[in-house]
């Protein structure tokens, strides 16, 4: 059965070519040794450098330090949980770019883009089928006239 003619057909958001599962093999931040105990320490990663530090020397009990083994996948990095991989709009021209990578890129509308050009990014990305993930930031309700 056919859709009614009173009804719009439904069109159907564009999915990835390939979704990937992403991995992550470690969900916590690496820590700086001893950014717990001293104020002055920020907690942002440094290697410890001292030639009798525990961490270091990797003892047990001690927190974990980055090795090459928690990289992530190369063909998962940078990729949203919806498969696509993000792409940074700040006006229309920038949409075609998609146009031929519309199943591997989501267009995010930048940040400083005003609600009436976000209205003509968002309609012109219907036409060329490109996914938009933040297509409802700032758009008010239209008032019933």
């Amino acid at each position: 059965l056919g859709p009614c003619e009173h009804q719009k057909p439904l069109k159907m958001k564009v999915q990835p070519l390939v979704k990937r599962k992403n991995v992550h093999k470690k969900l916590t931040k690496f820590k700086r040794f001893q950014s717990d105990n001293f104020m002055r320490v920020d907690p942002s990663w440094r290697k410890p450098k001292g030639i009798d530090g525990r961490q270091r020397r990797r003892f047990k009990g001690v927190a974990k330090m980055p090795k090459i083994g928690y990289g992530t996948n190369k063909k998962t990095k940078h990729q949203l949980p919806n498969g696509f991989r993000k792409f940074l709009v700040a006006n229309v021209a920038d949409l075609e770019l998609l146009l031929m990578q519309n199943r591997k890129y989501c267009a995010e509308i930048a940040h400083d883009v005003s609600a009436k050009k976000r209205k003509a990014i968002v309609e012109r990305a219907e036409q060329l089928n490109v996914r938009v993930t933040n297509a409802n930031a700032k758009l008010r309700a239209e008032e019933a006239e």
